[in-house]
């Protein structure tokens, strides 16, 4: 187990960024992922700070609205996604009303992003030189 980390970052770590549940086991997997390899991440935890609707827009516009959304949620089943065909607005505005159908976690380290459990692309991230 690693040292515990200090909470604000040095000038040589990488400002990293998670969005996603306290209780979802793909977001403590993120969290265990970049504490593991020692780098402080700014979380934000979904249900007590809603996303941003600009920051939701930079993962729609770079991954595409159906990466973001997660297909095998209960709540997408529930409302009866899969049967409606909407635009990329609407499905935007669906994930700004419920944070339950976000792909989590949600990650950002500059302008790359990744949703979901993506760990090759969080390595090369790390591997990057600073």
């Amino acid at each position: 187990m690693p040292a515990p980390l200090g909470k604000t970052p040095t000038k040589k770590m990488p400002n990293i960024q998670v969005f996603g549940l306290e209780d979802s086991q793909a977001t403590r997997g993120a969290l265990r992922f970049f504490r593991e390899r020692r780098i402080v991440v700014h979380f934000v935890d979904l249900r007590k700070k809603p996303i941003a609707p600009g920051e939701l827009r930079r993962f729609t516009d770079r991954l595409g609205a159906a990466a973001c959304i997660d297909n095998e949620s209960r709540p997408y089943k529930e409302q009866g996604l899969a049967y409606l065909t909407t635009d990329t607005a609407g499905i935007t505005a669906r994930l700004l009303s419920d944070v339950r159908l976000l792909r989590l976690p949600l990650v950002r380290y500059g302008d790359d992003v990744t949703a979901g459990k993506a760990e090759d692309a969080w390595r090369a991230w790390l591997a990057r030189p600073k």
